[in-house]
């Protein structure tokens, strides 16, 4: 009779334990202002469980009374907090202090030239106004899917290549939020691309390799699928040529949020670290107008890099044209022969006086970088963000654009891809493939949909294309339905003046197409050639490479996403599976975040 007690006791305990155990409904605001906190990271410590606050600032997350909640968000102090019993908590962030010395201090302090705008006002003048806006304003440009051409018609494909990563942090951010990202934000090259590839180094002097690979396309298995990857050179940090870089801020009022101008200054100070005592950097910042705050400074004097960095405060217009005319003319006047000289734009896009337009920054681009100077666009922010405007800035100023969402995002961009992200090895690198049609009865480029180009477009030297930097991988995919497979979709009536029906093989046996490249020496002025041939086959998906099934994985997820009218057969367990098998080494777990985004995606009904 004892036992009984003692184990009906025992039992009533776990039970009360387990009643006590639920999922906390929580919501993360801003102590100052009440705003909400978006994409705050809140962890069980005993436990490891995560989560994040969405766009309004709410979160659930299952805990056990007694257990520590930490939250912490870029631009405040961390949190902890001890659950008791309640169902419902929130949770008030302080942000961290605000340094109260004007920026025009700073350039005093820096011997800087009198340009610099006395109008713009300290970062607690725009604070509660500017965090959160209670309207969306973010701007991506239009995008259509690639359709399908028949090579009778249209044998040749044109593009620019893209190393450009800010579509998948981009979109990374919304998923995390707990919301789908807009169509258009979703640009799969750039998905394909925020991911390195086990690509076999380059020979001799050449600054990249090429790596081909068919295979059976998972959404579609009727379907062939053709990877075509680049590998660039690896330089050591410590061999790249000494740098002659601006730092380009934007402390307008619109940066005043935490994950603006707070994560920026943390970003850069990652980069600052980095430099070497040959190393060169500026700052320049604008709002009403531009001004220099830091002239040219080695290096090794960090402290005064860091220092300039941590005055940074924000308040104002956003006069982005002249900033980036003072950026270029910076540049030019310390410009490094031999070494890398370069501009590294930091803003949330939203220009709004002076010249602004997507067609004037555009010009105003085309112009500058005839100059040899190079651009980087870094892009920060939500509710504002004008990634439609950065993603031209980048590809018409010979240069990349990346989104920085946290911390870890400014780690792999400024640190661990340092030389791929500041070095260029080749430029104006421009890819066209020639289909045979005797194996191809149709084909399409899956993504790079801003950076095709016109077929005669390929030989001229003229013709600004894409840059490629140092250890940076490309790749690009092709779907293609191969002769004999039924298909309909994209067909024109036969041609009057084309042979028909097609001549036989013609002595090409199994050439499926030929690869084409051009570029230039990031010096040079005339484009250099290289090509070759890839050959069908009847390969398994299980007998392809992990880059051929990873690639492959990623571009699906990218046509989920973007509910794309040729997904076929995808869905996210299809996918999951897929990059699971695939994950391979993953030193800075990028791909095993990949697989969690997909995962949170499907269970958001993602399709």
């Amino acid at each position: 009779m004892k036992k009984l007690i003692i184990l009906t006791l025992l039992i009533a305990s776990a039970s009360l334990r387990i009643v006590a155990a639920t999922d906390v409904q929580g919501l993360v605001i801003d102590a100052r202002s009440g705003q909400p906190v978006a994409g705050a990271g809140i962890k069980v410590k005993e436990t490891g469980l995560t989560t994040r606050s969405a766009k309004d600032g709410t979160f659930s997350i299952f805990v056990l009374p007694g257990q520590t909640l930490v939250v912490e968000a870029p631009g405040y102090n961390k949190a902890f907090i001890k659950v008791a019993k309640q169902l419902v908590i929130t949770i008030k962030l302080r942000p961290l202090p605000v340094p109260i010395e004007s920026m025009e201090e700073v350039a005093t302090k820096s011997k800087a030239p009198a340009l610099y705008n006395r109008g713009i006002g300290l970062v607690s003048q725009a604070y509660d106004s500017e965090y959160y806006p209670p309207w969306n304003t973010e701007e991506y440009a239009t995008i259509h899917d690639n359709i399908f051409h028949n090579p009778l018609q249209v044998p040749l494909s044109t593009f620019a290549i893209d190393v450009d990563a800010a579509s998948y942090s981009n979109v990374r951010r919304f998923i995390n939020n707990g919301q789908r990202p807009p169509k258009d934000a979703v640009r799969i090259e750039e998905m394909l691309n925020y991911f390195d590839y086990d690509y076999p180094a380059p020979d001799g002097q050449k600054p990249f390799s090429i790596y081909t690979e068919v295979g059976p396309a998972p959404w579609n298995p009727v379907h062939q699928l053709v990877l075509i990857g680049l590998q660039g050179k690896e330089i050591a940090h410590e061999d790249l040529p000494p740098a002659n870089l601006v730092f380009l801020v934007d402390v307008s009022g619109s940066m005043a949020a935490p994950n603006k101008l707070p994560l920026l200054k943390s970003a850069f100070r990652l980069l600052a670290n980095q430099l070497r005592p040959q190393d060169k950097v500026s700052i320049v910042v604008y709002a009403g107008a531009a001004g220099l705050v830091l002239p040219p400074t080695p290096g090794n004097e960090k402290s005064t890099i860091l220092q300039a960095l941590d005055k940074l405060e924000a308040g104002g217009s956003t006069a982005g044209g002249a900033g980036i005319k003072l950026a270029y003319n910076i540049a030019r006047d310390n410009f490094m022969e031999g070494g890398n000289n370069r501009i590294i734009l930091a803003t949330d896009g939203d220009f709004n006086i002076g010249a602004s337009s997507n067609a004037d920054m555009e010009r105003l681009i085309e112009k500058e970088r005839q100059s040899g100077i190079f651009l980087t666009v870094l892009g920060f922010g939500m509710g504002n963000y004008k990634d439609s405007k950065m993603e031209i800035l980048a590809d018409k100023g010979n240069g990349n654009y990346a989104y920085i969402d946290n911390m870890r995002e400014a780690k792999k961009v400024l640190v661990n891809e340092l030389g791929g992200t500041l070095f260029t090895i080749a430029k104006d690198v421009k890819i066209q493939v020639e289909f045979n049609p005797a194996r191809v009865q149709a084909y399409r480029l899956i993504g790079y949909v801003n950076r095709k180009l016109e077929a005669e477009d390929f030989n001229n030297d003229q013709k600004d294309a894409g840059e490629l930097g140092a250890g940076h991988t490309v790749t690009a995919l092709y779907e293609v339905v191969p002769t004999g497979i039924p298909f309909t979709g994209g067909s024109v009536d036969t041609l009057k003046y084309q042979p028909n029906p097609l001549p036989a093989d013609r002595g090409y046996g199994n050439e499926l197409l030929t690869v084409k490249l051009r570029y230039k020496e990031p010096a040079g002025q005339v484009s250099k050639l290289l090509q070759t041939t890839v050959k069908t086959t009847d390969r398994r998906l299980s007998k392809t490479s992990d880059n051929f099934r990873w690639a492959a994985a990623v571009a699906e997820f990218g046509m989920v996403l973007r509910d794309s009218e040729y997904k076929g057969n995808s869905n996210p367990e299809e996918i999951l599976k897929l990059a699971r098998s695939t994950r391979g080494r993953d030193p800075y777990g990028y791909r095993q975040e990949f697989i969690e985004l997909v995962e949170l995606a499907a269970a958001l009904n993602y399709q």
